[in-house]
């Protein structure tokens, strides 16, 4: 009997046990991984392309060796020889498991692509961009007063535009005697000047007027995705905006399990670095090809991002990030060359990132800041970025506190039992009749709700494939209003609840949303397992607010705003019902969509933005939640639906929730449903 190895596919967290010689394509079938094929597994459509990974992977208790899969074929090297494939990658129906091996499923592989919903928001900025266009007219050369021709146009600059201070890469000076002559000593400058009082750079010269955009970027580097908006430097129009999912999710779902795979693997970091820098580059080209512009047309990038994700970008080691006292590399504001970092835009292009505020408290929160302004705010306002690692900010104009809360991937649809990411398909709006018992839900790519006889065909092209984070939230918030979840988080019986969805599994329920298995489709159901992983998540982020809470002396806010394209999805309702954020008048809680996108972009096209954010970083107060000792109590409290200390009065006035408790116990098949008091 052939030897059964474990593989685990990334991002979906599915996992099982194969048999030595199993193909990875067969495994994938097997487990209902969303890996693409369209020729049956013969090689040819290269559909199946997926990514070991090797080394210690601690969150997966993995050890992948060299040797895990079947050695590079004929099959293989004849695909890559004339179609071309990325190095590392292999084909799904070519490799087979020979040990146990962590696979990661890369976003062109999968069938249900992601949808990213990190959009560029509207918002009104103010435009006074770092790089800039300056329109001169440059002195000939004179026999009598020698002097070199980037001289005599640093002259105009500064005569003509009062530009103090310029200089020139090295890289200008081979194009610019023929752009002068060709522009009749008429040309236009390419400036970057990232202070208004302080010096300026000539990226590039054009002969006479040049009157074409030239476009920054503003990306959202986070541990799930990568956002990015592709801006006009002269208007500020977004002319695309796109995403994909960061490729370092096969090293560990969450930030911590990164930094574990950076200390337990020699190079690990470096492998890091490698692959998040080729997808913003992959990203770049996505962003230019849908735009129509070249790369090379841009200019500037402002990037923000977790203190993780961060110093892997740079290349910098996080490891000492995953330890007390949590120390950055470096917490100021950076100015840097874009070709520094492996990003391939201009040869010149210059680079920007926010300031960090502490060691879990990233450039990204400090994007949230200039975005949302909390500092400014009369009132009382929370913000709450709602991530794999959600970063929370309360005060406002006389104070600023500020933490990170370790919440996980399970608001992004991971560690659920039929979670699947944000994709055409995906169960994202969930509705339970409180009588009946009975489901209705969306799904990505469809306006209609599955009681509809139109959504059968509606959704024909997608299917009902798996339930996202926005999906799950709302799924476990609907059974506790209709009774069949109980404060503690336990599914109740058929006999308990009264409803047939309730279903034996092991010692405990499970409810059924949705089960098309007749028809060769899925069964989508909500576990227990899957309630216990939203109670940790959601725990983590009450737990993370009400410590901030505490040591601002209150006991409510005024208001409350979700950031991050999760908490723009998230009825707050829902949100109050299982007890993520403080009690609150739910007309008082709003969605910011992606804020730290918003930041990055204000940054991009405003530079006393910049110097304004770098002022404020340095006044917001830390709090470190690993060492606070009443975090454990809130996060033991904040377990329970929605809290069982704090009373959530304003929520109980608008969604009454049942008093129901259930015995699951051994021997007591009917659960005896349980009234009680409070």
């Amino acid at each position: 009997m052939a030897a059964e190895h474990l593989v685990i596919f990334t991002p979906s967290g599915k996992r099982g046990h194969f048999a030595s010689g199993t193909p990875i394509l067969t495994a994938a079938r097997q487990l209902g991984v969303d890996l693409d094929s369209v020729c049956g597994g013969r090689g040819i459509c290269s559909k199946c392309q997926v990514s070991p990974g090797y080394g210690e992977f601690s969150k997966h208790g993995v050890s992948v060796k060299e040797g895990a899969l079947s050695p590079w074929d004929a099959v293989e090297e004849r695909y890559k020889s004339i179609r071309g494939m990325l190095d590392g990658r292999r084909l799904g129906c070519q490799a087979t498991v020979q040990g146990d091996v962590v696979i990661d499923v890369p976003p062109e592989s999968q069938v249900h692509k992601q949808v990213v919903r990190k959009r560029a928001e509207a918002r009104e900025i103010h435009m006074d961009p770092a790089t800039r266009l300056f329109f001169v007219e440059v002195a000939e050369p004179d026999m009598d007063e020698p002097s070199g021709d980037i001289e005599r146009l640093i002259d105009a600059l500064r005569e003509q535009w009062q530009l103090e201070d310029v200089t020139a890469d090295l890289a200008v000076l081979p194009h610019l005697q023929k752009a002068l002559r060709k522009g009749k000593w008429q040309v236009t400058c390419a400036v970057h000047r990232p202070r208004a009082d302080g010096a300026a750079q000539i990226l590039h010269v054009w002969p006479g007027f040049y009157d074409a955009p030239i476009f920054g970027l503003a990306v959202d580097l986070g541990s799930t995705t990568i956002a990015a908006h592709l801006c006009n430097l002269q208007t500020g129009e977004v002319v695309a905006s796109s995403g994909v999912m960061n490729p370092q999710i096969r090293f560990g779902e969450d930030l911590m399990s990164r930094v574990s795979y950076a200390m337990m693997n020699p190079g690990g970091d470096v492998e890091m670095t490698s692959v998040v820098r080729e997808a913003m580059n992959a990203l770049v080209q996505q962003l230019t090809t849908e735009a129509l512009v070249a790369p090379d047309s841009i200019f500037e990038i402002v990037l923000v991002a977790n203190p993780v994700m961060h110093h892997l970008f740079l290349g910098i080691d996080p490891v000492e990030l995953g330890q007390s006292p949590f120390a950055l590399a470096i917490a100021d504001s950076i100015d840097m060359r874009a070709a520094d970092v492996g990003l391939r835009l201009h040869p010149n292009a210059r680079g920007y990132i926010l300031p960090c505020i502490a060691g879990h408290v990233g450039a990204d929160a400090a994007a949230v800041t200039l975005s949302e302004s909390p500092h400014l705010s009369e009132d009382l306002v929370l913000v709450v970025d709602v991530g794999t690692n959600a970063e929370i900010q309360l005060g406002n104009k006389h104070k600023l506190l500020a933490c990170s809360s370790p919440t996980g991937p399970a608001f992004e649809g991971a560690q659920i039992s039929s979670g699947q990411r944000a994709a055409p398909g995906a169960i994202e709006r969930v509705e339970i009749d409180p009588v009946t018992k009975e489901p209705r839900f969306r799904v990505i790519g469809s306006d209609i709700w599955s009681n509809d006889p139109a959504f059968g065909e509606a959704t024909l092209s997608s299917g009902v494939t798996g339930i996202c984070g926005s999906g799950i939230i709302e799924a476990v918030a609907e059974m506790r209003m209709a009774g069949l979840v109980d404060a503690s988080g336990l599914i109740g019986s058929a006999a308990q609840t009264g409803s047939d969805r309730c279903v034996v599994e092991g010692r405990t329920n499970s409810y059924v949303l949705h089960d098309a298995r007749e028809s060769g489709g899925a069964l989508i159901s909500v576990t227990n397992g899957d309630i216990r992983a939203i109670q940790l998540a959601k725990a983590a982020l009450y737990a993370g607010a009400k410590l901030l809470m505490d040591k601002m002396g209150v006991s409510e806010v005024d208001r409350v705003i979700l950031a991050g394209a999760f908490g723009a999805h998230i009825s707050p309702k829902h949100a109050m019902v299982l007890g993520m954020i403080p009690d609150c008048e739910v007309a008082k809680v709003t969605s910011a969509g992606n804020a730290a996108g918003t930041g990055a972009r204000i940054a991009l096209l405003n530079i006393g933005q910049r110097r304004e954010i770098e002022t404020v970083v340095r006044q917001i107060q830390k709090v470190e939640t690993a060492i606070e000792p009443k975090f454990q109590e809130h996060f033991v409290n904040a377990s329970a639906i929605p809290n069982a200390v704090d009373p959530f009065s304003r929520l109980r006035a608008i969604a009454p929730l049942p008093d129901v408790s259930f015995n699951i116990k051994p021997g007591n098949e009917d659960g005896g449903r349980r009234r009680r008091r409070g």
